[in-house]
């Protein structure tokens, strides 16, 4: 039995549960130790994750090992063992052992002045992030070529670069691409790459250890700035103000600035205009859902690099399946694998399609709601419940407040007389309205598409566990 594949494929089914912060923190050099009659013993690296692991995560990771060996495992115990690092640590190759995937397992927080004969470590950049491994197609090749110019020649091509889309289609693979390019190229360059919650975390840090200074000397004295989510930035003015006076510093001295996010800058909810403003003085663009072809590519290059070759028709059937979350793809690919390894069996196209069946884009019809939908909506746009129910009329108001009446009549089924009694007892014409704008709006705007898609994920993924 391979208890490594097994374990691999139970992560990528748990990271599509949690957020990024948690799987990396809690998942990390966990492995699968041990397997007997039906119970597997899980290795943690200290009694404070096993307590951690046993208290709130037990339940989704039985879940997760029940659902990819068939029930073989139905038991789950942890125990703190002292094991040799693994060659691939199993929580930073669950879903991102294959370049073509974005999520960031790297540390959030990582500076370097690198050598070329340095290698990176689990504190830098992923090393399996790199343009040579990212899979280019339609809706790629826009920000893959923005990506390679801004490394090419830093500060001068396109700076800032934005790159913005929904999660798990190669944001922060190609903003590591760019450090690693530039790190290999220019190797007295300093390049940091942080996430924008530990960017604000630490400025927090900063401020109450009275160290503001050492940490403006931390991002200013950069060649290349990589910031991965900086929508996490919106509503938190003091962070903005640090960043838009690091921004400026950096900016005017020629150093590259690379920023990801799930919006675009304009529809990042209570961002200061003079960010946006400084946002947008480069290059925009976005990375959209990749078609069937490159989709295709992307299950290929992942089991070349997992030697484990699969027939063109069943290549066909995972792409065909999985349409939206590259993350779900990885995951499916992963499920798979680790089903006929446990079996020793050879893959077919009749028992991958019946693997495939849980992939079926069906999680609409989950159970969930009316409050967890909308609390849900006030956590994406960063609004807060009252100004959402409440009567104002602003835009960064009113216009959640219409994507929540929207998913309420689609997902929920709600009659519009409920919606608009959910909405801070709005007249049912509100709502008839509300639902009709968004209706149309989703028809033409890729914002809007891509924010429903997100808010949908977020939604059926927690009403799932």
């Amino acid at each position: 039995m391979d208890l490594y594949a097994i374990w691999l494929a139970a992560l990528g089914e748990l990271e599509l549960t949690l957020s990024k912060a948690n799987f990396t923190t809690w998942f990390k050099n966990t492995a699968i130790s041990g397997f007997d009659n039906g119970r597997a013993t899980i290795s943690v690296p200290n009694t404070f994750t096993k307590a951690w692991l046993e208290k709130k995560y037990h339940d989704q990771i039985v879940k997760a090992l029940k659902h990819v060996t068939t029930n073989a495992i139905r038991e789950v115990s942890y125990r703190v063992e002292m094991r040799p690092t693994f060659a691939q640590d199993p929580a930073q190759s669950s879903m991102t052992s294959d370049p073509t995937f974005s999520q960031d397992f790297a540390s959030s927080g990582a500076s370097f002045q690198r050598q070329p004969e340095q290698p990176l470590d689990d504190t830098a950049l992923n090393p399996r992030y790199k343009f040579d491994g990212f899979i280019v197609g339609k809706g790629n090749e826009l920000a893959h070529a923005a990506s390679i110019a801004a490394a090419t020649n830093p500060g001068e091509a396109y700076n800032p670069l934005f790159i913005y889309g929904s999660a798990g289609l190669g944001k922060t693979h190609l903003l590591q691409a760019i450090g690693h390019h530039v790190a290999e190229t220019r190797p007295k360059a300093v390049i940091r790459y942080i996430t924008c919650e530990r960017f604000t975390n630490e400025f927090i840090q900063a401020i109450r250890g009275g160290r503001i200074n050492e940490f403006k000397d931390r991002y200013r004295n950069v060649d290349v700035l990589l910031v991965d989510d900086i929508q996490f930035i919106s509503g938190k003015q003091g962070t903005q103000e640090e960043f838009f006076h690091t921004f400026n510093a950096l900016h005017q001295l020629n150093k590259q600035i690379v920023l990801t996010s799930d919006r675009s800058p304009k529809d990042i909810q209570s961002l200061e205009s003079r960010l946006l403003t400084r946002f947008e003085w480069g290059m925009i663009t976005d990375v959209s859902t990749p078609d069937f072809e490159t989709r295709i590519a992307i299950i290929d290059s992942k089991c070349q690099a997992k030697k484990y070759p699969l027939d063109a028709e069943i290549l066909r059937a995972i792409a065909g399946t999985i349409q939206s979350n590259v993350r779900e793809l990885e995951g499916a690919l992963n499920k798979i694998i680790a089903y006929h390894q446990f079996k020793n069996l050879k893959p077919s196209l009749e028992t991958v399609q019946t693997l495939l069946q849980s992939f079926v884009p069906t999680v609409v019809k989950r159970n969930i709601t009316p409050k967890k939908l909308i609390e849900i909506v006030t956590v994406y746009f960063d609004v807060p419940m009252e100004d959402l129910l409440g009567k104002s009329r602003e835009k960064r108001f009113a216009h959640p407040r219409q994507v929540a009446m929207y998913l309420l009549r689609e997902d929920t089924k709600c009659s519009y007389p409920a919606i608009g009694a959910h909405l801070g007892d709005r007249d049912h014409t509100t709502a008839m309205h509300a639902c009709n704008k968004i209706t149309e709006m989703h028809k033409t705007d890729d914002q809007v598409k891509r924010d429903i898609a997100a808010i949908r994920e977020r939604a059926y993924s927690e009403s799932s566990t």
